[in-house]
């Protein structure tokens, strides 16, 4: 069979109608791609959109600052991306010049860009045959071709990006990666994927094996990680709260929250107030009147965020204050930003 050929075929008929498709200016290419890394592409669209309008060009979000980029990305999470979006976005407008990289081999070096966004902006802005290799495409050809080897190990990893290089189209590159990525998103699908309309039905081993079930093959993953979050909301007479910007790695660095008590299991006021770490002020349990009975259950990737929001109700505020009505403003995690949302002094 000629893969590339009947692929392309395919996706020129069957591709959706997604507004970076319709450009080939990197830097647009670029922010499409580092939005959808762990991100849908319903969810990522308006996103995608959002960002173009308010920084239309490499130079004006280099301009931003930290706290305007990552207000403007809240709600999709994993929020290292916005920095090195950010990061990278400053090396290009003054180091390079405002010119993106124009190979696969630059690109790499640019943070926050991997070997898989590397490859979709060479092959779709510059024309340059590189394999673009994401966990559709592992898909995709593990159930075609039956590769058994984990698509999550090293060894893996190398075996499908020397296939799918060995199978891109020279002379087509941009279509050939846009379309196994699309195959795999809209056709060869995690489950129930559309066989019947597959045109390499008749050539693909997990299909005639019936082992589309079985494949691909992934590496058990880590143990998620269980965490018991108490926000404090303190809310002081003039209807003013306090917001932490949380310092050093981890997760939601840059980002503000109420101040955080976390504990090992989940905690009632009577524990809560024990903690080493609770204000003098709030030592009395009969001073926090717990919002949600039930804990928020915020999932990552590898950890559960189990939360409780403690309303703090006091005279006046142990530091620097800003009105509840304006907290909406700081960029928060989705979590901080759903309860500022809906509470109600």
């Amino acid at each position: 069979m000629n893969f590339a050929k009947e692929l392309i075929c395919w996706y020129l008929e069957n591709k959706r109608d997604l507004p970076w498709r319709a450009t080939k200016d990197p830097y647009a290419i670029w922010l499409s791609e580092i939005i959808l890394q762990q991100t849908r592409v319903e969810q990522g669209k308006p996103y995608y959109f959002k960002f173009l309008e308010t920084y239309p060009d490499v130079v004006s979000l280099a301009n931003a600052s930290e706290e305007e980029v990552l207000k403007l990305w809240q709600g999709l999470g994993y929020y290292s991306r916005a920095r090195n979006l950010l990061f990278t976005a400053r090396h290009i407008a003054f180091d390079l010049g405002g010119k993106f990289p124009a190979t696969h081999k630059e690109l790499l070096k640019l943070k926050g860009v991997g070997d898989y966004t590397a490859s979709a902006i060479a092959s779709v802005c510059f024309n340059e045959a590189e394999a673009a290799v994401d966990g559709n495409v592992f898909r995709v050809l593990s159930r075609i071709f039956g590769i058994e080897t984990p698509t999550n190990s090293t060894t893996g990893i190398k075996q499908f990006r020397q296939l799918a290089q060995e199978l891109i189209d020279k002379k087509d590159p941009a279509n050939f990666n846009q379309a196994l990525i699309e195959f795999g998103s809209e056709l060869c699908k995690p489950r129930n994927p559309l066989c019947n309309s597959c045109p390499f039905a008749s050539e693909c081993i997990a299909f005639n094996q019936n082992r589309i079930n079985e494949l691909p093959v992934k590496l058990k993953k880590l143990k998620v990680r269980k965490r018991h979050f108490n926000y404090l909301v303190l809310i002081s007479e003039e209807g003013e709260t306090i917001l932490n910007q949380r310092k050093g790695k981890g997760i939601w660095q840059g980002l503000y929250e109420f101040p955080l008590v976390e504990t090992l299991s989940e905690a009632d006021a009577e524990n809560l107030v024990q903690e080493e770490n609770v204000p003098e002020y709030l030592s009395a349990p009969q001073k926090l009147a717990l919002y949600n009975e039930k804990p928020i259950v915020h999932k990552l990737t590898h950890q559960h965020i189990y939360t409780k929001f403690w309303i703090c109700k006091v005279e006046s505020l142990p530091g620097q204050g800003v009105s509840f009505e304006e907290a909406n403003k700081f960029p928060v995690p989705v979590l901080i930003g759903n309860f500022i949302d809906t509470f109600d002094l």
